[in-house]
This record gives C-alpha cells, structure tokens and sequence, in this order.
C-alpha cells in the first residue's frame, strides 16, 4: 500500500485524482504499478487500477492475473471492477472507500457478486485514513 500511496501522490502532482495501484504476483513481487493518468494522456480508461493491469500482464506476457493481489488506494469503479474480474485477479486490497462510485462493496458489489463465474477477496480500509488525507487536499484544492 505504501508504493501505492506514493503512486497517487505523484498522480496528485500530475492534477489528477490520487489514485495509486500495484499488482503483487504470488511471490509478492509487484509486477505492475499505475496512477491515475486520465488528464495527462486524455484517456477515459486510464484508473489507476487499468495502468497496472496492463502492466502486470504485459510483464508475465497472459492476461490472466492468478495467484496475483491488486492494491488500490480507492475502492474500484465499476469500469475498474470489470477489468480486475476479467484479468482473474483473485484478491483486492485497497484504502478508502468510495461511496459514490465504488464497486467493491460501497454503492456496488460487483468484486463478489456470485452471478458471476469469478469472485474476488476484497479487504478494505487498509491504509485508509493515509488515502482518505490525500483524496480530501487533492478535492479541498479544487474547490477553493
């Protein structure tokens, strides 16, 4: 969580959403690391969650995450949700929760809904109280 706490920090600096990710293989090496990158590249799709994604599985060369965690400093959208349940990602960890938006068990309970062939581990609240001061200053800012 510490490097994702640094992730969103720089993606802060970037005037994005503070939104950091890591991908952890089963030896708890990380093999993907993303921000938040939406208003630096223009892209809708670019959640933190998205960018490490498709670096982990660009790195092992499969799609398919088994055996990996994903760490997000905020509970997963939707759109993020959909991607960790198609990567196979068995095991969510991640900081504050998103009442708003979030799809791991907030307004959505997407990661563990049994319609669907693949569940997810999630464990939240880690960190929470770090992730939660960086998501109000980067807000607070703006709306001065």
């Amino acid at each position: 969580m510490r490097r994702a706490l640094a992730l969103a920090e720089g993606a802060a600096s970037d005037g994005d959403v503070p939104v950091g990710a890591v991908v952890i293989d089963a030896e708890g090496r990380v093999i993907g690391e993303g921000r938040n990158l939406r208003e630096i590249t223009g892209d809708p799709t670019a959640h933190a969650e998205v960018v490490a994604l498709r670096e982990a599985a660009s790195r092992i060369g499969s799609w398919h995450l088994a055996g990996c965690t994903l760490v997000v400093t905020l509970e997963p959208c939707l759109m993020c949700a959909g991607a960790i349940l198609q990567a196979r990602v068995p095991r969510v960890v991640f900081g504050s929760w998103d009442a708003k938006a979030g799809a791991a068990g907030s307004m959505y309970d997407v990661l563990r809904d049994r319609r669907l062939p693949h569940r997810v581990e999630v464990v939240g609240g880690v960190a929470e109280a770090e992730a939660a001061v960086q998501l109000r200053a980067f807000f607070a800012d703006r709306r001065d």
